[in-house]
């Protein structure tokens, strides 16, 4: 049974609005994280460790913290 116009109209505004809301989403997410890094890094950071290293060791903490 073929589709109508409508039908074909409508998938194509789908498809638009999923990949402007996936782009949309990427763009919060990275700037998100950007942000957090950079407080990360200027007010928890100790004594030279990354920023990944700091993030580790404040999750590390908090687990240890709901025991």
């Amino acid at each position: 049974m073929a589709k109508s116009k409508l039908v074909n109209a409508n998938e194509k505004i789908a498809e638009k609005v999923t990949a402007t809301f996936g782009a949309i989403q990427d763009r919060v997410v990275g700037g998100y994280t950007k942000m957090e890094d950079a407080f990360v890094d200027r007010y928890l950071t100790r004594g030279g460790e990354s920023v990944e290293e700091a993030k580790a060791r404040l999750k590390r903490e908090l687990e240890e913290s709901k025991r």
